[in-house]
């Protein structure tokens, strides 16, 4: 896979660039503007190396619709002000687009065209479309790990009909994945969570046989601890999971790595309710688990202390309500400290943890963070990501 950083004479060249620029907006504002900040690096190259920027991006899901409130403007506005230069939102259809008309816009400004999902064609990797699009650049740059799981136009057909290269954060994210999953410097430990077990089964699998520890928390312990004979009352849980959670336990004992899930656990009876601490036998018929224990949240820093990388994907709790947050509040701490002092490799991804860890102001307190969240999570079940065998 070549990088653009490592490509000569871009100097007048027209790059397409692939980006996801897929932020939470509301009432027309930028809610969240990490995704935004993580991709500055691959603008500021190009313009160096004085190429021409068009930029290819989405938001949300129009299927093929085109819908104002999906419309990339305060996106252009937001990077107008962070680049300090002029950018032009072109709505015209792709299809009546050439490359000779926007060269001519390209002189002193940067153009982003309009949501790409406004196209059907896109989600459907249509082949005339991503030539259409191909026609309008001298070269392709993804630079969307998050959008590299998806088979679509932008990402992956596109890179037939011109010279293609991963991007700096592509590249970036990439290394960081491997790390943990490849290069490791163990002992080496995954803290998942999240609200399903199932859509974790492939993870959890995949990672067993190379990590040391894998500490399961959020709902999706729940259906561990309902395995193990405990009490959940009214706790998030999915049904049939009886014979995964076995395999899991079986495989982990095959390739000596430690389940470690919740010894105690915080409950309310609704997700507004106080904070309780019960032991696993004491959980009434009306109570919902929302977070670990005093004792967990021990345990766990325990096997961060004498880990060397971290790897963590879901909250321990239901973090929204600070009655219970205290759980993912002290993982996130607690990395941030070793990180401090340089003892421990760290990588955390997904939607949920990185706003958890902006809301603590650790977000800088991590060797890497991954706004991605499913291409993050393909990556570690070993899938091969579409955009990347493209790039290929």
């Amino acid at each position: 896979m070549n990088c653009i950083k490592d490509k000569k004479g871009l100097d007048g060249k027209i790059v397409l660039l692939r980006l996801d620029l897929n932020v939470p907006i509301k009432n027309g504002k930028i809610t969240d503007e990490t995704r935004i900040n993580k991709i500055l690096p691959i603008f500021k190259h190009l313009i160096e190396k004085k190429s021409k920027i068009i930029v290819i991006s989405h938001i949300g899901r129009p299927k093929g619709v085109k819908t104002k409130k999906l419309s990339l403007e305060p996106i252009c506005k937001c990077l107008e002000i962070k680049l300090q230069k002029k950018i032009e939102l072109i709505k015209d259809n792709i299809y009546d687009l050439n490359k000779k008309n926007l060269s001519k816009k390209l002189d002193n400004q940067i153009l982003i065209l309009e949501n790409i999902r406004f196209y059907k064609e896109e989600e459907d990797n249509d082949n005339n479309f991503s030539k259409q699009l191909a026609s309008l650049g001298d070269l392709f740059v993804n630079d969307a790990f998050s959008c590299s799981h998806r088979t679509h136009a932008s990402v992956n057909k596109i890179t037939k009909f011109l010279p293609s290269y991963a991007g700096l954060q592509l590249e970036t994210e990439i290394n960081a994945l491997k790390k943990v999953t490849t290069e490791i410097k163990k002992p080496v430990t995954c803290i998942i969570g999240g609200s399903k077990i199932s859509t974790k089964i492939p993870i959890i699998k995949n990672l067993i046989p190379k990590f040391d520890n894998i500490v399961i928390v959020g709902g999706m312990a729940n259906n561990i601890l309902k395995y193990k004979g405990h009490p959940i009352g009214k706790s998030i849980q999915e049904i049939n999971c009886e014979e995964i959670i076995s395999d899991i336990f079986k495989l982990s004992i095959n390739h000596s790595c430690s389940i470690i899930f919740p010894e105690d656990v915080v409950v309310g009876k609704s997700t507004e309710s106080n904070a309780i601490i019960k032991g696993l036998d004491e959980i009434g018929n009306d109570d919902l688990i929302l977070d670990i224990g005093p004792k967990t949240i021990e345990t766990i820093s325990n096997i961060i202390e004498n880990s060397k990388t971290i790897l963590w994907n879901g909250p321990a709790g239901y973090f929204e309500n600070s009655n219970f947050a205290k759980g993912s509040f002290e993982i996130g701490k607690k990395i941030a400290k070793k990180n401090k002092s340089n003892e421990i490799f760290s990588v955390v991804g997904g939607g949920d943890t990185v706003a958890l860890i902006n809301n603590i102001g650790i977000l800088s307190s991590f060797n890497f963070v991954s706004t991605a969240g499913g291409a993050f999570l393909e990556y570690l079940e070993g899938k091969e990501l579409p955009g990347i065998k493209a790039l290929n």
